[in-house]
């Protein structure tokens, strides 16, 4: 056997280069990150390594897998989350102002037979999606105020935009997991300037607003307590009018003769007869 081999090394090297070629074109690995789509004369014929949420990893059929040579050819499909980056959208909001918004989206594809059917590759699948993203971003972002896109608002939305967009690409064997905006912004230039200042102008009229109703409750407030004050004196007068008289003369005398300079010198021409001066006279005991 040596002998033969050292006679004719080249036929056998050349036999072992063949040897080699069928196993490889007979054998095929399939990576734990991959599913592979087994072609038969142009028709998918099976599936090796497919998505399956149920199974645990590295249990799904990944590893060496045999094929028919020349016959069978493989298209392997990625089987992790895959992104998807959108170009910037130009977004008319309902109070008409005009935004840029940065979007990104993450899929993976779950059913890859009916990926090879309809679209037939990932990078097609991207496109659909991409497309469709576009789409429903234009037309819900459209029906939203700017205020609610700087809201916590904003991820509930995201969510009824994945809602929305899963139910496209399933048609393409494929699952949304995750859409959200990277950035919202108004163009940059006089638009931007044009909102700030509408902003501006609205937070004036907003602060003017509070004032006057501050303004006005003030006002209720202090008619309130003149009114409850006035029926104070009243009920009072009413019990002791002398009392009353007496302590309403000694508040005139207070702001005539002391508050007038703040040093209680204060000179009033009046006779001794005068109404006014009748609190000096004193009152007879009874």
């Amino acid at each position: 056997m040596i002998e033969s081999i050292m006679r004719r090394p080249f036929l056998w090297l050349g036999g072992l280069f063949a040897l080699l070629l069928v196993l490889s074109s007979t054998l095929f690995v399939v990576p734990e990150t991959k599913q592979a789509i087994v072609v038969r004369l142009g028709k998918p014929n099976r599936i090796v390594n497919a998505y399956d949420e149920r199974q645990a990893f590295g249990l799904t059929g990944a590893g060496l897998v045999p094929r028919i040579p020349f016959i069978e050819t493989v298209l392997m499909i990625d089987k992790r989350v895959l992104d998807l980056d959108m170009a910037p959208q130009t977004v008319l909001s309902t109070d008409q102002l005009r935004l840029v918004v940065d979007a990104f989206a993450r899929f993976r594809i779950v059913d890859p037979l009916r990926m090879y059917q309809t679209v037939g590759t990932e990078e097609r699948v991207a496109d659909q999606l991409s497309r469709i993203l576009s789409s429903r971003l234009r037309n819900e972002l459209g029906k939203q105020p700017f205020a609610a896109l700087l809201s916590p608002e904003r991820g509930v939305l995201m969510d009824q935009i994945q809602t929305s967009v899963n139910q496209a690409a399933r048609r393409y064997g494929a699952e949304v997991v995750d859409v959200r905006i990277k950035r919202a912004d108004l163009p940059a230039g006089t638009p931007l300037d044009s909102a700030f200042e509408r902003m501006r102008t609205a937070r004036r009229l907003e602060a003017a607003s509070i004032r006057a109703q501050g303004y006005k409750q003030a006002q209720i407030i202090r008619a309130d307590a003149d009114a409850k004050a006035a029926g104070i004196y009243a009920e009072s007068f009413g019990k002791d009018a002398e009392f009353y008289s007496f302590y309403r003369a000694m508040q005139s005398y207070r702001r005539t003769f002391v508050e007038k300079n703040g040093k209680g010198e204060a000179s009033v021409v009046l006779s001794p007869s005068n109404e006014y001066l009748q609190e000096f006279k004193g009152r007879s005991i009874r």
